[in-house]
């Protein structure tokens, strides 16, 4: 699924079909602003590596001698993909661990509060927010109900730092540059130059992520252009199809379908088409129906595992933001499930690159990410 408002998160919720055909808009990712916390990039994120509370007895925060994990998403958690990873995660760790989930799926914003809230009346001893939509919830911190639970957030530039939470984040404009460099190399490879983005709302985040892709394509393929369409929807699947066959009419030969639950809908239409396709955050290279050829991963499962790792080990600090970095930690990254050894080479130099700041991703969507 698509980074809401990260892809971060995306918004499930949905205006009317847009469907509207524009070429992508420049822009670079917002980056989190937290004066209150302690930035943490590469692999730790507790209080000794530079600020932040661990709250008394983590992982058992409230003492009553059992973990239990609350999950709120905004999306449909089982989706197959990005919202569904994040509870996926929960669950597949707090069994090896010996822990409760809660979990609740297609949460409203209008309602995050009160969900929050209601899991804090559960007693338990972690809320996790599947993606930052929900950050209505975040005053529960503070609230006598919440005082002993930890609290897990994607932050996504628009969320304010407390020392009641801990936000992890990343840079969209990397991995999607990175995105749009792999289907460039396939692109070039086939002589392709008209691609496809598929998105739901047409968002600053959906318009960051369709300008930093098509600036990858053209890093390889300089005439390369990028047509963006936005459904109104990410999960509506009817729209997707529609979208998708849209874009394939006009040629296209790469689609990317930027979306929830209608990701599959959307691929395997282009799969009949023949168009190339990349994954909206999780890594299905070993997928056959629908196929895909990139696999653009920045799954919030893989970020919420590693913080819960931190959680069982009485090291995950409140106050304190994780910036995840490609080409520095295992994740982002974007990986090419077909390609030849040559493609796949010049794909891992590209993202070495930018984890060593050889290539600045604002600076080249500013410079490629235009119409």
């Amino acid at each position: 699924m698509a980074r809401p408002a990260m892809l971060g998160a995306v918004g499930a919720g949905a205006a009317a079909l847009m469907l509207t055909a524009c070429a992508s808009n420049s822009a670079s990712a917002p980056k989190p602003t937290s004066p209150a916390a302690a930035s943490v990039s590469g692999t730790s994120s507790s209080a000794s590596s530079g600020g932040g509370t661990i709250l008394p007895g983590e992982p058992d925060v409230n003492g009553d001698g059992k973990v239990t994990v609350g999950v709120l998403s905004p999306g449909d958690i089982n989706d197959h993909g990005y919202y569904e990873s994040f509870v996926d995660a929960a669950e597949t760790y707090a069994k090896q661990k010996g822990w409760t989930v809660i979990k609740r799926g297609s949460v409203p914003t209008s309602d995050a509060l009160n969900a929050a809230r209601a899991l804090c009346q559960q007693h338990v001893d972690l809320v996790a927010l599947g993606a930052s939509e929900l950050k209505d919830a975040i005053p529960a911190s503070e609230e006598p109900a919440c005082a002993k639970t930890a609290w897990y957030v994607p932050e996504s530039g628009n969320i304010q730092q407390t020392p009641k939470i801990f936000l992890s984040t990343d840079d969209p404009t990397q991995d999607m540059l990175a995105a749009g460099y792999a289907a460039g190399l396939l692109m070039q490879g086939k002589g392709y130059t008209k691609a496809a983005f598929v998105a739901g709302i047409k968002a600053d985040f959906s318009v960051t992520a369709a300008a930093a892709f098509q600036a990858g394509i053209r890093e390889v393929v300089p005439s390369g252009t990028l047509v963006s369409t936005y459904t109104g929807d990410f999960n509506d699947s009817a729209k997707a199809k529609e979208a998708t066959q849209a874009m394939l009419s006009q040629g296209v030969k790469v689609v990317y379908p930027y979306l929830g639950g209608a990701t599959d809908a959307s691929a395997s239409l282009a799969n009949g088409s023949g168009a190339l396709t990349l994954t909206p955050g999780t890594d299905r290279c070993d997928s056959t129906s629908p196929k895909f050829d990139i696999s653009v991963i920045f799954s919030p499962g893989d970020y919420f595992l590693a913080a819960l790792e931190k959680f069982a080990a009485g090291q995950l600090a409140m106050g304190v933001t994780r910036v995840w970095q490609i080409g520095v930690d295992p994740y982002p990254t974007v990986k090419l499930c077909t390609g030849t050894a040559e493609q796949k080479q010049k794909m891992a130099t590209f993202i070495s690159d930018i984890g060593k700041k050889k290539i600045n991703p604002a600076a080249e969507v500013k410079r490629l990410g235009g119409s």
